[in-house]
């Protein structure tokens, strides 16, 4: 069951257990399966987009992808306990899906982005099939022609780097119709692969710092990360009703 932080759920999974559920999904034994990764932020924004909490709310995973969702739950005594960002859960479902010959499809980011994305992938995975792939530059009124194109692969694993809410738009409108089994937005990730953005060092990720290494990288992100703070004492402060705890 999932745990609520301002009545935005967030599932107590870790990247087992997210991984155990693709394969579910992939096989047929859960319907298809779409992830979005939840942070302090996007918990805050949710509170005043409707169509983004409406799209969480159908999530079939919620992971947490923020060392304030893991502390907030620990305020708390919750069940959040694993961080499992997006970027590392991408990787590993893309590990599996090289084990198991699922069909992979890269959808978003700039043209020598997403191309450089697959180059790297596929050194990283030598058996991995990408079954198609397309950059991020189209006119939302195209997004049933690109649904249609991903579905013609015989994709099983969808992965949009659109950002949000873009990503998350075009998942909710379009993502059945891909025919896709597992869906996931993946926001700036295919940068990260193409080496355009790099990652904070494998100790400070240990450590729940890669926010900090972001914001030594990026400085105008200070602005942003002031959410936390305010996330923490609400999401502290407030405690959901059975109702609420029981959706």
């Amino acid at each position: 069951m999932a745990e609520r932080f301002l009545d935005i759920p967030v599932d107590p999974v870790d990247n087992a257990g997210a991984i155990a559920a693709a394969r579910q999904a992939v096989a047929g034994d859960r319907p298809p399966l779409l992830v979005i990764a939840i942070n302090p932020e996007k918990v805050m924004k949710a509170q005043r987009d409707a169509e983004l909490r409406d799209f969480i709310e159908r999530a079939g995973l919620r992971i947490a992808d923020g060392v304030g969702i893991v502390l907030a739950s620990r305020l708390r005594g919750g069940r959040v306990r694993s961080r499992v960002t997006g970027v590392d859960l991408m990787l590993l479902l893309i590990e599996e899906a090289a084990r198991r010959s699922w069909r992979v499809f890269l959808l978003g980011a700039r043209p020598e982005v997403n191309e450089a994305a697959a180059e790297e992938l596929r050194r990283r995975f030598p058996s991995l099939v990408i079954s198609g792939r397309r950059d991020g530059y189209f006119r939302p009124e195209d997004g049933a022609k690109i649904a249609d194109e991903i579905a013609a692969t015989g994709a099983d694993l969808l992965f949009v780097a659109l950002g949000s809410p873009a990503q998350e738009r075009f998942l909710l409108q379009w993502g059945e119709r891909t025919g896709t089994k597992v869906r996931m937005g993946v926001g700036g990730s295919f940068d990260v692969l193409a080496g355009r953005v790099p990652r904070a060092p494998a100790a400070m990720r240990r450590a729940g710092l890669e926010w900090l290494y972001r914001l030594y990288r990026e400085p105008w992100r200070l602005r942003r990360m002031l959410v936390l703070p305010v996330f923490l004492v609400r999401a502290y402060l407030h405690r959901p009703n059975r109702t609420e705890a029981e959706r």
